[in-house]
């Protein structure tokens, strides 16, 4: 088979022996977490790093850098780490990447120049990217249908739960040391051997090696192409309200911190609960796209338009459900199109797609904010976009079930 088609498999590859292992599930996840810890440890920290940093060169761009660019490195490599996850295998390159994020995010704790913890903030984008291809690849691999959703869906809520905590424990850390947040780091060094030991390396079936169609190579190619298309506005849809609350509520001239920190906690909790309604649900998740855009919309305009904070909590508690469905829905349909051979690399297109469009989501709110004039219209006009994006996928969705449902027939 070309090792670059990607394709709707006939057969999956048999899940790796104990698969269901509640051990090797909670690795997984736990791995699945390590990249978020990248996103969102340094949020409460920046503040210290730059009055740390005053006197150095560029200080006002580099230190926002520190909390960014792990996120734009782990979208710029997400595919190469698919491919060689692919080429090398998905354990091996995982237990490798869990280690170097362990020497990476310490390495500030011994840094001084700000130039070098921006690099070793870079690198750690690099092993992140790893990891996080290799994790959901190994989620695709382990398990099939309606058991691969849940586990995908429960990916999420791990990844949103964890945020919020992370945001907490590194304030707290921070309040003493802005140095001391980067000792979390080293819970890679406790992850990889257990990685190692307790993660089998799953093996094809003998029928996966059975050539596709070229027919079938394109069609499945072009629909991922799209799913990752969809994935880039999902993104930036899905970190609107994290990245700009704040902002929204300064802009009600709420300033306090813990009012602030409780809307923030709804949203994660109405974001974990759509996660959660989803694993509990059947059929294809992609069907539901067009009503979860839609959802996500009504949140987005309801937040553009409120005056008080009960309007904006009704606002963030809506698009928290819609964006905790748009994630699983996301990438459940992007792992659905790929067969064992071509699974990472087709998970490091999705990986990169969405990571891509976090790192695009305060570029485009800012953009948006400049041509309508406020931060609440720019997030409305976001949502106006989500739901014309809702009404266009309706019909093509639709066609596209069809066509599929016919050639089953």
């Amino acid at each position: 088979m070309p090792s670059g088609s990607f394709v709707v498999p006939d057969t999956e590859p048999a899940p790796a022996p104990e698969a269901g292992s509640p051990l090797r599930v909670l690795l997984l996840m736990t791995g699945s977490c390590l990249p978020v810890l990248g996103a969102v440890l340094l949020a409460p920290v920046l503040p210290k790093l730059q009055d740390q940093f005053e006197t150095a060169a560029r200080a006002d761009a580099l230190v926002p850098m520190l909390l960014t660019i792990p996120a734009l490195t782990l979208a710029l490599l997400a595919p190469l780490a698919g491919v060689l996850v692919d080429r090398l295998g998905r354990k091996r390159l995982l237990v490798v990447a869990t280690a170097l994020y362990a020497l990476f995010g310490t390495a500030p704790l011994w840094l001084h120049s700000l130039g070098a913890i921006v690099a070793s903030r870079a690198l750690l984008g690099v092993a992140e990217a790893f990891i996080m291809t290799s994790c959901t690849t190994l989620i695709g691999d382990y398990y099939t249908d309606r058991v691969r959703d849940r586990y995908l869906a429960l990916q999420s809520v791990c990844a949103t739960i964890s945020a919020t905590a992370f945001f907490i424990l590194g304030g707290a850390m921070a309040a003493s040391d802005w140095r001391a947040p980067f000792r979390l780091y080293a819970v890679g060094l406790l992850l990889a051997p257990a990685l190692a030991l307790l993660l089998p390396e799953p093996r094809p079936d003998a029928a996966m090696d059975q050539a596709p169609a070229v027919a079938g190579r394109r069609s499945s190619g072009l629909r991922l192409a799209g799913v990752c298309l969809l994935s880039v506005f999902g993104g930036i849809v899905f970190y609107a309200v994290p990245a700009e609350m704040a902002y929204l509520m300064n802009g009600l001239g709420i300033q306090s911190s813990g009012l602030i920190g409780m809307v923030t906690a709804i949203a994660s909790a109405a974001t974990v609960t759509g996660c959660v309604i989803f694993a509990s649900m059947v059929g294809r998740p992609e069907r539901r796209l067009p009503a979860i855009f839609a959802l996500c919309a009504a949140g987005l305009v309801v937040i553009g338009l409120a005056h008080n904070v009960a309007i904006l909590i009704l606002g963030t508690f809506l698009n928290g459900i819609g964006t905790g469905f748009l994630l699983p829905t996301l990438v459940t349909w992007a792992l659905s199109k790929l067969e064992f051979g071509n699974r990472g690399r087709g998970t490091g297109l999705w990986t990169a797609s969405f990571f891509l469009g976090q790192f695009i989501c305060p570029i485009a709110l800012t953009s948006l904010k400049s041509a309508t004039g406020g931060l609440s219209t720019a997030v409305g006009g976001l949502g106006l976009a989500s739901a014309l994006l809702a009404v266009t996928l309706l019909p093509l969705l639709r066609r596209t079930t069809a066509t599929q449902d016919a050639r089953r027939v």
